[in-house]
Parts: C-alpha cells; structure tokens; sequence
C-alpha cells in the first residue's frame, strides 16, 4: 500500500468502525416490518448525516450511515477514458454477481461506481472488523486490479499494432 493511501483508508477505517453499531430496528410505519433505514428513508430521526471521505475529487467513499444498516459507495479513481471504460466493465461484472457478495448492492448510487449495504442482520451473522477489513481491501485491490487490466491492455494493443504494421515492410 501506497503511504499516500495509508491515511485516506485509515480514515475510512475508523468511520465504518464507529458507524458500525447497529441494532435490529422495526419500521415506525409498518408493523413487522425491517427493511433497512438507509434505503426506506420512512423516518428521519434514524437516519444520520452522511460521512463524505475524499481523497480527491475522483476518489471519494460515501458513509450513510441509520440505526440498522449502513451503506458504503465508493467512487474509484479513473484517470482516463481507458480507465473509466475499465471500472464501469469490474463493477458491472460485479454487480452482476452481486448474491455472491452478500453486501455488494445491484446498483451503485448516483455518481459513485459501487455500493455495499450491510444490514444488522449481517453483523449479527458475521464479525465487524471482517466487514471493515473486506471494504478496505476491496478499496486497495480495485485500483491495483484496474491498473493490471490497463497495462494488459496496452501491452496487447502493441502486440496487434506491431503485427499489423510489419504486414506493410
């Protein structure tokens, strides 16, 4: 890990710790119901301010967190269009297999390229510090794997220009 990125996912870090405490918390509205507060938005007492983390302005992670669940977007650093082609490809393949990842949301928020959601009943299942440490590897293979993906693809574009151009010598 980079030591410019050592601090932006500290940060991150520590907000998802304490924005972790959530509680089983039946609608105000429906009787027998719980259906996550962050997305249902029924009552605005248990909902919070939302944490905006940014390292930049192309990078940024959103922090929304209510009384029983909580909702992470990430927007992943894209610096040119073959990046932005790239990310919109892995989040797409991604959510696709959303099941497969439990948290993983099928749509992403406006303006951020993925979301997780994690409910009271997945932090009753399964243990805090795993879910924090799996959004904060998850943020620091993302840009290691859209890096690969992009040195691939320019190593394979040469391979293709220079067997096409020595068709013509």
């Amino acid at each position: 890990m980079s030591n410019t990125l050592r601090p932006y996912l500290a940060a991150v870090r520590s907000t998802l710790t304490a924005a972790l405490c959530l509680e089983n918390f039946s609608s105000q509205v429906v009787e027998r119901h719980n259906k996550p507060e962050v997305e249902a938005r029924s009552s605005s007492e248990v909902v919070m301010n939302p944490l905006i983390i940014s390292r930049n302005e192309n990078e940024k992670v959103m922090i929304e967190p209510s009384v029983n669940s909580i909702r992470i977007s990430i927007k992943i650093k894209q610096a040119d269009e073959i990046e932005t082609i790239l990310c919109k490809k892995f989040t797409r393949f991604m959510m696709l297999r959303a099941e497969n990842f439990i948290i993983l949301r099928r749509k992403p928020i406006d303006g951020y390229n993925i979301s997780f959601l994690i409910t009271n009943f997945h932090t009753e299942q399964m243990y805090k510090h795993k879910l924090v440490d799996f959004i904060i590897q998850f943020m620091e293979e993302v840009d290691k794997e859209i890096s690969e993906m992009k040195l691939s693809l320019n190593a394979r574009a040469r391979i293709v220009a220079e067997s096409y151009l020595s068709q013509f010598d």
